[in-house]
């Protein structure tokens, strides 16, 4: 949004500080960042199988892959495809990023839930399945093995197959002189899709198909069949499960859908030690049981199985207890011209070779041409690929893939301190004074992307020594959607409302107003261009309210005359004043629901023309106008500090209204500085109370007490009432129910 824009709206922003991440000065520091990963071993290179999106034409990290589809393009399905990538090693933080979430206490428990979720972590056991000998055609040759992670090596002894991920690397060779196998292998990578589209892997229905091979099973050196299935995720663990059908739901269905064998391996534990145990209905799935079927380890209780079990697997060298993350390292290559370009170099006698800090940054060529390109746009420029070695003074060929921009907003913030510098990132001691930001607003669909990696280059950060804070951001707030039409808001749909016109025709505090009543800032909204008018009538009254009472008692007069007993009616207005001011404090500073806020001030300005119309108390010409009338120079006060608190309360959601009306107020202090108004209890405190009177439940009538009544005399008061004595004659009273303050509820048969 242009500056003019954001002032237009009474935003404040200061406009030095602004950072552009798309310009040298900004992503050298990127190339900086990238060095430094890889002079600590946490930027490598490999190949990989890597998420493919074809109307992006460049790779997607894990976190950019939402239900199978491309996070930008939320109906493309995203392919899998074998690609030389630069990675940074965030599973090296895995453990810091899980521990550090309990520190976030001023974040939403859903954010953390689901950053929890995402790193995954599991403890558990990795465990090699020697491929079985046997006499089958292909590549895959005896002896290979198959690495499983499992939670539950103890239930071990009771897996009766294998199954594989159709992404494993070992199912290309199972199947390569198998035509009729890799059709079938397609038709689940196919299923596995559609199902990801609508969103849900999970409830896939289960199919898979047996390769004709088998391994041996470590501990009991069993032959089990090796099955390609579609619910297998490639993306967990290793891509490889053992099935125990009698101890897991899912591996239970598979197996009773292909009469594969189930063998009960856990027992659990009786409640008496005189009990029999009897064999519980299938599958069991308890973590407390003992084991049974299971060789030298039978008659062990789970727990004590599992650390037995996976130091047997070590000592013999076909396993070991281990502990998996879901999470896994960030792809950054991007096969597209913007981003940032990697600083590294490939020499046919040194190999990778990083670009010399003194020569950053590796720069952006500006003449492109990116429509007709076909892979990294960047390839097809001799006089960007064509580099020198910085170690043998050779050719050598520059990376052509960029940085995913992800990175650029990893650690924006930071630079916010210190824009200018060219001499570092920032000044450590200057982001020290700023950081942890105390508040940070963003929607929740970055909690496992923008906000995971910012926790990430933070702890890097920390590291490399240039800040000392472990996190980021101390408070979070999710923001809603605003969406349109049913749509989410979005450049590329054609459907972003623009507040000019709106500012152009109501005003730009309209225009807020109407915008932060609409609902609470962290629901989805959906985009109405009526009820604005209501807004701008509301501001109208709130300027004719101040413009009335303008000058009706002098500033110096005010404390004085609200010592003077008021009016019933007056008294009322003074205690509206103090509920409102401690309803939209409470709203501003806890819940942020500005528009329960704006709700109070309207309910406020509605009992003062109420006030006005019934006391004619009001107007600095009034005829009543006169100091030497206590009781109305008291009333007279009384307006005067609800017109200022008004204001005060309105600055916020109202800026220049309420600037021009602090000033016809003969206000001199500057309004931004001024205090915010003071609630007091005791003036908000109901003098008197409705209360509801229920029967049975049903509300029948209502009846006004003092509001420190006791509870005897508001049920002598409800009982007494004659709507409630019609409906209790002639009926028995079981019980009395009253709840101080809220209602009364009588219980009658």
């Amino acid at each position: 949004m242009p500056p003019f824009r954001t002032t237009r709206l009474g935003f404040a922003y200061d406009w030095s500080r602004e950072v552009t991440t798309c310009l040298p000065d900004y992503y050298r520091w990127n190339q900086w960042f990238f060095l430094k990963f890889y002079e600590k071993g946490l930027a490598y290179r490999k190949k990989s199988r890597v998420n493919w999106c074809p109307k992006c034409a460049t790779v997607l990290a894990n976190e950019q892959v939402v239900d199978g589809c491309c996070w930008r393009h939320e109906d493309t399905l995203v392919e899998q495809r074998e690609l030389e990538q630069w990675f940074l090693r965030i599973t090296k933080y895995a453990d810091e990023l899980l521990r550090d979430l309990d520190k976030l206490t001023g974040w939403p428990e859903k954010v953390r839930t689901m950053q929890r979720n995402w790193i995954g972590r599991s403890e558990g056991a990795l465990i090699d399945f020697r491929l079985a000998d046997s006499k089958v055609d292909g590549p895959a040759a005896a002896g290979s093995t198959i690495s499983v992670f499992t939670t539950r090596v103890d239930t071990i002894f009771g897996a009766t197959s294998l199954q594989l991920a159709p992404q494993h690397p070992l199912v290309a060779d199972l199947t390569a002189a198998n035509p009729d196998l890799r059709a079938k292998v397609d038709e689940l990578i196919a299923e596995q899709r559609k199902a990801k589209e609508v969103g849900d892997i999970g409830e896939i229905e289960k199919h898979g198909v047996f390769t004709g091979r088998y391994a041996i099973n470590p501990f009991n050196h069993e032959k089990v069949p090796i099955w390609v299935a579609n619910y297998i995720l490639m993306d967990y663990g290793t891509g490889a499960i053992m099935s125990v059908p009698a101890h897991d739901e899912r591996d239970y269905e598979f197996a009773k859908k292909y009469k594969l064998e189930i063998r009960l391996v856990i027992l659990p534990l009786a409640n008496d030690p005189e009990e029999t145990v009897t064999e519980p209905p299938l599958p069991y799935v308890g973590h407390e049981g003992m084991l049974i079927n299971s060789g030298p380890y039978g008659g062990l209780d789970c727990a004590d199985a599992i650390k037995k079990m996976s130091a047997f697997a070590e000592q013999n060298g076909f396993g070991k207890a281990t502990i998996s993350y879901r999470l896994k390292d960030w792809g950054i290559s991007r096969q597209r011209y913007w981003g940032t370009p990697i600083p590294m170099l490939y020499c046919e006698r040194d190999g990778i070779v990083p670009v010399p800090e003194k020569d950053l940054p590796v720069i952006l060529p500006e003449a492109i041409d990116i429509a007709h390109a076909v892979g990294s746009p960047l390839g097809g420029l001799p006089e960007f690929v064509n580099a020198t070695c910085p170690k043998c003074g050779g050719p050598a060929r520059r990376e052509t893939d960029t940085m995913d921009t992800f990175v650029d907003s990893s650690w924006y913030f930071y630079r916010y301190t210190d824009a200018h510098n060219d001499r570092a990132p920032f000044d450590s001691k200057t982001a020290q004074y700023w950081f942890p930001i105390d508040q940070y607003i963003g929607g929740v669909e970055h909690a496992i992307l923008h906000l995971i990696y910012s926790r990430f280059w933070t702890k890097f950060m920390r590291d490399l020594g240039l800040i000392t804070n472990d996190e980021p951001v101390a408070r979070l707030f999710t923001q809603g959607m605003v969406t349109y039409q049913g749509a989410a808001m979005s450049k590329s749909r054609g459907n972003v409302v623009s507040p000019d016109e709106m500012v152009a025709r109501y005003g730009a505090d309209a225009a807020r107003l109407y915008v932060l009543f609409a609902a609470p800032p962290d629901r989805d909204m959906d985009w109405q261009d009526s009820g604005i008018e209501g807004i701008q009538r509301f501001l109208g009254r709130v300027y004719r309210f101040v413009l009335r009472n303008v000058g009706s008692v002098s500033a110096a007069s005010v404390e004085t005359l609200l010592a003077t007993p008021l009016s019933p009616q007056a008294r009322q207005i003074q205690r509206k004043l103090h509920q409102t001011i401690k309803r939209v404090s409470d709203d501003f500073q806890g819940r942020w629901h500005f528009n329960t806020c704006i709700s109070a001030i309207m309910e406020m300005l509605n009992a003062l023309y109420a006030y006005e119309e019934s006391t004619g108390v009001g107007g600095a010409s009034s005829p009543a106008n006169t100091d030497s009338n206590t009781n109305v120079g008291a009333e007279r006060a009384l307006l005067a500090e609800v017109q200022r608190s008004l204001v005060l309360l309105l600055a916020p959601f109202a800026p220049y209204l309420a600037h021009e009306l602090w000033e016809m107020l003969g206000e001199k202090e500057n309004l931004l500085k001024a205090p915010w108004p003071k609630y007091d209890a005791a003036l908000a405190k109901e003098e008197e109370l409705e209360i509801p009177v229920q029967i049975n439940g049903k509300l029948r009538s209502r009846v006004t007490v003092a509001a420190d009544a006791p509870e005897s005399f508001v049920l002598e008061r409800a009982l007494a009432d004659e709507k409630v004595q019609s409906f209790i004659a002639g009926k028995q009273i079981v019980k009395k129910i009253f709840v101080p303050g809220k209602l009364v509820n009588i219980v009658v048969k």
